[in-house]
């Protein structure tokens, strides 16, 4: 009978483990979505708007999806300045994925034994909406930075942005910028005021549960907090009396 030395069955055993985890990367590459298409094309719709119509008609309740594309120039630069704040600061500079934002969220997950806090990038969040589902899975998780990546490699960060703005959620039903400054505001999201912006930017951690146009306590803060920081990276002079 052959006995393995414990430490040839270890290198033994690492070496399949290594074999399986690139034959797993492998076979989730290989159907990763083509997302050069991207580059001159928007998305018709998206598989968050899928699912949340799927979800509608499950609980056969009646679902209208809102959503109007703007170019990029027209969404106001302290709208964009507003959203990064709030959802990822250092997404000019990163490629893709904070790994200090996704250790500290692991970290955070191990200890609380489920799934916490995200850590998701602006352009994790575009992977996600075009392409994936809200499942919170490591599974998920794991499609979603492949495909983050190659958003990276094939679109330009003003684009992965763009895309961002039109296809986020802001309410039921709500995707976009526009959609949401039309049916929030009555108006086009060029004409929004500070507050305004700040307001819509506040609500993305938590657009089905927050209206922008409410009074919480937790809208309160957060648009404090988001004013505070473009105030603080001199994006604006002074913070404007708000209406809560």
């Amino acid at each position: 009978m052959l006995v393995l030395h414990p430490w040839r069955l270890i290198a033994i055993i690492s070496l399949i483990l290594v074999f399986l985890v690139a034959g797993l990367f492998g076979f989730i590459y290989l159907r990763l979505p083509d997302v050069s298409v991207l580059k001159s094309h928007n998305p018709p719709t998206t598989a968050i708007i899928e699912q949340r119509k799927n979800e509608a008609r499950l609980a056969q309740r009646s679902y209208r999806v809102h959503q109007r594309w703007v170019a990029f120039a027209r969404i106001p630069k302290l709208l964009k300045d507003a959203v990064r704040i709030s959802e990822d600061a250092g997404f000019y500079w990163h490629n893709g994925v904070d790994y200090g934002e996704l250790k500290a969220a692991i970290i955070k997950d191990l200890k609380a034994r489920r799934f916490a806090r995200g850590a998701s990038t602006i352009t994790q969040q575009v992977a996600k909406n075009l392409y994936l589902s809200t499942e919170k899975s490591l599974w998920r998780k794991l499609k979603e930075y492949l495909i983050a990546r190659r958003l990276e490699n094939k679109l330009t960060k003003d684009r992965i942005f763009h895309i961002y703005l039109n296809i986020v959620e802001f309410g039921p039903g709500i995707f976009g910028v526009q959609a949401a400054s039309q049916y929030y505001f009555r108006k086009d999201v060029s004409q929004l005021k500070l507050e305004e912006m700040v307001r819509l930017a506040a609500v993305l951690p938590r657009p089905l549960k927050v209206k922008p146009t409410g009074h919480s306590p937790w809208l309160k803060w957060k648009v404090d907090w988001i004013l505070t920081k473009l105030k603080q990276y001199r994006y604006i002079d002074q913070i404007p009396r708000l209406s809560f």
